[in-house]
């Protein structure tokens, strides 16, 4: 290890040590083995001790690994370039919904742009399960934020309230919903568990539920022949249920989702018999989930086209799928930058800013990995897509 890399600290370890055993008392109590997603469950949402739950630095330099909005202002702006003329549609009862607020550096450049474009929702509320990051944020736009705007800003323990009008919105959501995994062992479809061994944690294979098997099969239909033996991949058979909870009552408006992945005839390759699991410490990437319990991310790619199933499954028209450079550069990622270039103090704020687009948009950085797929009811949102369309892929 080099002097530069440091390991985790006496109290990290301790804190790690904790969840673990929190994890082995809960594959105790349920005879010895637990679902690979309820293992994901804890490791990042357990109260006080997951990933996301407990207090260390998450995003950016500092973190385990940077997301788009904490590059910068651009990509927020383009977001709400996007969401502006649904917004004004629907008028002054419009909301928006951001799902999971990470730092709250979306949140303070979405609504500062919204403001700007005359599209600011009579509310802003950010469906939050951690308490630590819900302090993080406020304490960023109450800095961030005019009053009168951050007056609008609200935290929710769960989907909106009643019937609702307006735009959700999530980014780098999905990927972090736990995740059940699956094996083909002689054609029969196997669901991972997760058992104690030793210290640590071992796996072993239940025959899939009713559910679960019933996915696989749809997706080998899909596919147009049958996964191989030995197959591993992960697979979101709720994730219909999880995309009409989390929109509620939208009766009218869009939503929008960004995220790493693939649609589903690459997502299950036969080359990526191994899944996209994988774990995200000190931006570095692990194959091993199982170390460092409540210290490392856990991620998952986002089968695009289960999204599309799911949208419209919840009643929304499906609006358009491509990737992160089509979505920004369609909702004037270039203006933006050019608008920032304009206002910046030097040609070393100039070159940052130019680096910035460059990260959200180049092929080997987000531009490619990231996609975006949109929904619509009752509003017009195709306009959000009209670069780079990719649906046919779906």
């Amino acid at each position: 290890m080099s002097a530069s890399v440091q390991g985790p600290s006496e109290d990290a370890l301790a804190h790690s040590a904790r969840l673990r055993a929190l994890i082995h008392a809960q594959i105790a109590e349920a005879g010895g083995a637990i679902p690979f997603w309820k293992f994901m469950e804890l490791a990042l949402y357990a109260p006080g001790l997951g990933y996301y739950s407990a207090g260390a630095a998450k995003f950016g330099a500092a973190g385990d690994f940077v997301t788009a909005p904490e590059l910068g202002a651009l990509f927020a702006e383009c977001i709400a370039e996007a969401f502006a003329p649904v917004l004004r549609e629907i008028g002054s009862d419009a909301q928006f919904l951001e799902i999971g607020g990470g730092s709250g550096a979306f949140a303070g450049d979405a609504l500062s742009h919204l403001a700007a474009l005359d599209a600011t929702p009579a509310r802003y509320a950010i469906l939050e399960p951690s308490a630590d990051l819900r302090e993080r944020q406020r304490a960023h736009l109450q800095q961030r934020l005019p009053a009168a705007l951050f007056a609008r800003v609200e935290w929710l323990d769960g989907p909106m309230p009643g019937d609702w009008q307006g735009a959700l919105f999530a980014n780098e959501v999905v990927d972090a919903l736990p995740t059940p995994r699956f094996v083909i062992g002689e054609g029969e479809v196997y669901e991972e568990y997760v058992t104690r061994d030793g210290d640590g944690f071992g796996r072993t294979l239940h025959p899939a539920d009713a559910l679960l098997g019933a996915a696989v099969r749809h997706v080998e239909r899909q596919r147009g022949a049958p996964l191989p033996d030995g197959y591993r991949s992960e697979l979101l058979p709720q994730l219909p249920y999880w995309v009409q909870a989390v929109a509620g009552g939208l009766t009218r408006g869009a939503m929008l989702f960004v995220d790493y992945g693939y649609a589903r005839r690459e997502f299950y390759r036969d080359d990526r018999d191994a899944g996209t699991l994988r774990a995200f410490h000190r931006h570095q990437v692990s194959g091993d989930v199982f170390a460092l319990p409540g210290l490392q991310d856990l991620t998952a790619s986002v089968d695009f086209t289960a999204l599309a199933e799911a949208g419209t499954h919840a009643g929304f028209d499906f609006a358009g799928y491509c990737n992160q450079t089509s979505l920004l550069l369609g909702n004037r990622l270039e203006q933006r930058l050019a608008a920032h270039e304009a206002l910046a103090a030097d040609e070393a704020a100039r070159y940052a800013l130019r680096q910035q687009a460059k990260r959200l948009t180049l092929p080997g950085e987000m531009g490619e990995a990231f996609q975006a797929i949109g929904f619509a009811k009752d509003v017009e949102f195709d306009h959000a897509f009209l670069i780079g369309d990719m649906s046919h892929r779906l």
